[in-house]
């Protein structure tokens, strides 16, 4: 009897019932993979095939000034759109070239993504006009080139504000200024449209759109006057053409709330179209120096020094100093910007004539932990957080490195960097009844439905100095305006203080240098109740005589004029003396001095100019303007010239008179010039007889000078009387004391000091 093939059927069944198993569990596993594992990107990949999304972009939120004038807002723009799967091949030479020529791209760029038929929709370009659209649609182009709304920002004041507000890259961040540190509150969040569309990209006449709106940003208001930067700016504008200087820096505050009213760099740009094609011109011209430049401050850091002292109780006001032109510190000898010395001088005098020796002494009576005390309560070697972003904290050195030689250069604003934020800052709490304010300049944040999301009030920090201090710091300082180096920045009708300063900067091997030099004014009015203070800082002036009172204060007195005006500030100083300026345009300087001198007024010439009978080209203020008296008035002549390239010839020095000095005596007072002095060292004792360029000379710095001596000393050359104060000053007048002792000539000069 044959087998039965049952237990091959059987086998066989269970073999292909596994092999169904594995299959159906491969199935399974792919099921799994594709609807879990995949399935979010498969519906990604299948939404984008059979629907198109449109970002819609978000209204970045606006900023305003305190007034409510807008300086930056967005607009609506458009984004052209290249759709390469709906272009005909023969169509895609012709659109390349009509497209380009309108956006002004490379036709390389166009072409390389018109056939890019892989993609369904590429960006061409971003924030084009309306009118360029137009121009687009009017060559009918056909789906292969679409629009889609956009947003760009508009800056209406064009430059204004510039460092501080910054601008955005085209996607719409912020990239500089406010508009980048404040971002996450401007931007707000992007919306979009998504729409059913065929295999063409058309939408579907029927099919589904998806809106999913945008947030808008908020709206920031800022505490600044537009009104009062434009002032500011003009005024700023002016100063950098007149100096030919490398930049200048202006600040504005309410001195009593700590508000920041201007801030300015020039030179500047329009907002509304950076040199992004200059990346580093761009970020030059970006930077907001009001807080991220650091300086040595020089003499307008001695209203900080004042303040201690008397608050301190350190000095009175009836205390007198004696200055001899330098102290000495063991070995080291610090001097006084006037050589000769200022003689015996009161608190007042002092001040006026801007004495380092005075303010020497005041730092040694209050010793080194008073006067830093004083140095960190008025907000120095720390961040003022004031709003404004890239803000330094400047340096001081630590109080336990401090020499004595070091304590007295930092009491006249040497061996400490500061920002101009911090000096001003510091300076308003010196003359606001002693208070240290918050500066800050972001005023409120709102949503658009007028939610506040944050706002700032004045906060007073801490009491610094004593309400009567202050006062007194006060009326110092008003008498340097109105008898002292000051007296440019006088305002008829008011009462102005404040304080002039010249400062050495290092040169690019850090080295002080006597060519490059900072000129800066501080100024409040009125006197009685600051409400407005103003810094104004030149860097790098680049005219003969470098003084704060020539370089800067004109300026900060010309910015007070129209302010006292705009915020209807009333007069307190009704009998000021005034005098109409003369027209000296066309004089010789000799002849323009005297011309001034007769009507009360005041000018500083260079004795070279008056013996080479120079002729005046130029002066400030201009013929016929009234000003207080004893105002200066800066002349420009026929020696002051200029290159073809529009920057000025290097600084000219005066070449001092070297004759009955000795050999170290003349190495001072031609190092504190720039100038080198050589000689022979085989004969090299006694007193000068002899200088290779005579005194009086203009020399470019570096100029070497060979004298010769007579071998023994003279037994009449005693110390002359010191000189009573001008404001007429001779930068090269130099004026030896054979009392002082005679440093070793091999050693290390000390840095001259300027103010």
């Amino acid at each position: 009897m044959a087998a039965s093939p049952t237990p091959k059927i059987k086998q066989k069944l269970v073999i292909l019932l596994a092999i169904m198993a594995v299959v159906f569990l491969l199935l399974s596993l792919r099921l799994l993979q594709v609807s879990l594992i995949l399935g979010e990107d498969y519906a990604e990949r299948a939404a984008r095939q059979h629907t198109r999304s449109t970002a819609l972009t978000a209204q970045r939120g606006r900023i305003l000034d305190r007034s409510g004038i807008v300086l930056a807002q967005s607009g609506t723009s458009y984004r052209v759109l290249v759709n390469p799967q709906v272009i005909p091949e023969a169509e895609r030479v012709r659109i390349s070239i009509e497209v380009s020529d309108v956006l002004g791209l490379s036709y390389d760029y166009v072409y390389e993504r018109v056939c890019r038929i892989e993609k369904q929709q590429i960006v061409l370009k971003r924030q084009v006009e309306s009118e360029i659209v137009d121009q687009l649609t009017a060559l009918q182009l056909g789906g292969g080139i679409s629009f889609s709304a956009d947003m760009k920002r508009y800056y209406p004041m064009g430059s204004l504000f510039s460092q501080l507000l910054g601008f955005t890259g085209t996607d719409g961040e912020g990239q500089t200024g406010i508009e980048a540190s404040y971002d996450e509150y401007l931007a707000g969040v992007n919306g979009k449209l998504v729409t059913e569309v065929d295999r063409n990209n058309n939408a579907l006449p029927y099919g589904q759109e998806d809106y999913f709106p945008p947030t808008d940003g908020y709206d920031m208001t800022l505490t600044v006057d537009s009104v009062a930067q434009s002032y500011l700016e003009t005024a700023v504008a002016e100063c950098y053409a007149v100096n030919n200087a490398k930049q200048v820096t202006a600040l504005l505050m309410n001195p009593s709330t700590g508000e920041i009213l201007g801030s300015t760099t020039y030179p500047t740009f329009d907002l509304n179209a950076p040199p992004r094609n200059d990346v580093t011109a761009l970020l030059e011209m970006s930077r907001n120096r009001s807080v991220s430049e650091t300086f040595e401050p020089g003499s307008i850091f001695k209203i900080v020094t004042l303040a201690a002292a008397l608050d301190s109780g350190a000095v009175t006001p009836s205390d007198t100093f004696s200055c001899k032109g330098y102290e000495m510190y063991g070995f080291e000898r610090v001097r006084c910007w006037k050589s000769g010395g200022h003689g015996t001088q009161t608190l007042e005098k002092a001040v006026q004539n801007s004495c380092n020796c005075a303010f020497m002494q005041m730092a040694q009576k209050m010793g080194v932990d008073t006067l830093y005390d004083y140095i960190y309560a008025f907000g120095f070697g720390a961040s003022t957080e004031c709003g404004i972003p890239g803000e330094d904290e400047g340096e001081i050195i630590h109080r336990k490195y401090i020499r004595d030689a070091d304590l007295a250069r930092v009491a006249f604003g040497q061996s400490v960097t500061v920002t101009p934020i911090q000096m001003l800052t510091a300076a308003c709490a010196a003359i606001n009844g002693g208070v240290l304010m918050q500066p800050y300049v972001v005023d409120s944040i709102t949503a658009t439905d007028g939610t506040v999301i944050k706002e700032n009030q004045p906060t007073e920090l801490r009491r610094v100095i004593s309400s009567e201090t202050s006062k007194t710091v006060r009326e110092i300082l008003r008498t340097v305006v109105e008898s002292g180096s000051g007296s440019n920045a006088q305002v008829l009708g008011y009462s102005v203080g404040g304080k002039t300063g010249t400062a050495q900067k290092y040169d690019e091997n850090g080295k002080v240098s006597s060519t490059l030099l900072i000129a800066s004014f501080i100024g409040f009015l009125p006197t009685s109740n600051p409400q407005l203070a103003c810094l104004i800082m030149v860097d790098e002036p680049q005219v003969p005589v470098v003084y704060g009172s020539t370089v800067a204060a004109p300026w900060v007195g010309t910015v007070f004029q129209d302010l006292v005006q705009y915020y209807s500030i009333m007069p307190d100083n009704g009998g000021i003396e005034t005098r109409t300026v003369p027209d000296v345009v066309g004089m010789t300087v000799g002849d323009a001095a005297a011309a001034l001198n007769d009507q009360g007024l005041l000018t500083t010439t260079l004795e070279s100019e008056v013996n080479a009978g120079a002729v005046v080209v130029t002066q400030i203020p201009a013929a016929g303007t009234e000003v207080p008296r004893r105002s200066q008035v800066i002349l420009y002549t026929t020696m002051t010239t200029f290159s073809s390239e529009g920057g000025e010839e290097p600084i000219l020095v005066e070449v001092p008179d070297l004759s009955n000095m000795r050999r170290q005596d003349a190495y001072d007072a031609l190092a504190a010039l720039g100038l080198t002095l050589n000689y022979d060292r085989s004969f090299c004792l006694g007193l000068i007889i002899g200088q290779s360029v005579q005194a009086g000379a203009l020399v470019e710095p570096g100029t070497e000078i060979f004298v010769t001596f007579n071998g023994y000393y003279a037994a009449s050359n005693a110390t002359p009387s010191p000189e009573p104060f001008t404001a007429t000053l001779d930068p090269g007048a130099s004026t030896p004391d054979p009392n002082a002792p005679t440093p070793d000539p091999n050693a290390t000069p000390t840095p001259p000091i300027i103010e």
